[in-house]
């Protein structure tokens, strides 16, 4: 019973966050949302209580998710600074590349910042895997595994600024990675490996002392 109830607000989550991306906050309802996940209005407002609520919780699960899959990395000791940041960002770009519904609802009401309270609590929930990032470049530096005057939260503005530009610019980003980049099959085949190159190339080169026996 209990399985039943987590995979049904899973499926309203899955149609929310789609409604969400193509219609935005304020042109989705809960009744088209409802009606388009199968549900009732009431059975909706019982699991998240209203619009922004159901919004938030979309934000939250994708979040949620991958922060626990970032705490297991970092808390790994078995493994050097620069091997948890590698594991960083070989999640982090499958997770775009593959996401790209909800990377598309991110810039749309981020940065449209005209709801003041919701964007807050949009942005809060987005900092918390930058968070576990940083503290995972910052444990690096302490450690002296990475060098001292490392310019961290720069390294992370590069990390998800890359994706941003990418992402989100594709008119952009096309023309200047020479392909199509809402080619589902060029993202797969192609740019993941791509991404995931060059950052670790462009983050290794930066962060890694080169007394380290690691790099």
């Amino acid at each position: 019973m209990e399985k039943d109830k987590i995979d049904k607000k899973d499926h309203i989550l899955d149609v929310a966050e789609k409604v969400f991306a193509d219609l935005g906050y304020d042109g989705a309802s809960t009744r088209t949302i409802s009606g388009e996940a199968g549900v009732n209005m009431a059975m909706l407002n019982y699991y998240f209580g209203s619009k922004e609520g159901l919004f938030l919780a979309v934000f939250k699960r994708k979040i949620d998710s991958f922060r626990t899959l970032l705490q297991n990395i970092g808390n790994d000791d078995s493994i050097s600074a620069w091997d948890k940041l590698d594991k960083c960002i070989d999640n982090y770009v499958e997770r775009i590349i593959a996401n790209n519904c909800f990377q598309k609802l991110i810039n749309r009401e981020v940065s449209m910042n005209k709801r003041g309270d919701l964007t807050d609590k949009i942005i809060e929930i987005l900092m918390v895997n930058a968070f576990e990032v940083k503290k995972i470049i910052e444990d690096g530096v302490t450690s002296g595994q990475f060098q001292q005057d490392s310019d961290v939260p720069l390294v992370i503005a590069t990390l998800f600024g890359t994706k941003n530009y990418i992402v989100n610019m594709p008119q952009i980003s096309s023309l200047i990675l020479g392909h199509d980049i809402r080619d589902e099959k060029f993202m797969e085949t192609e740019l993941k490996p791509r991404v995931k190159k060059y950052m670790k190339r462009l983050l290794k080169a930066y962060l890694v002392n080169e007394h380290d026996n690691s790099k």
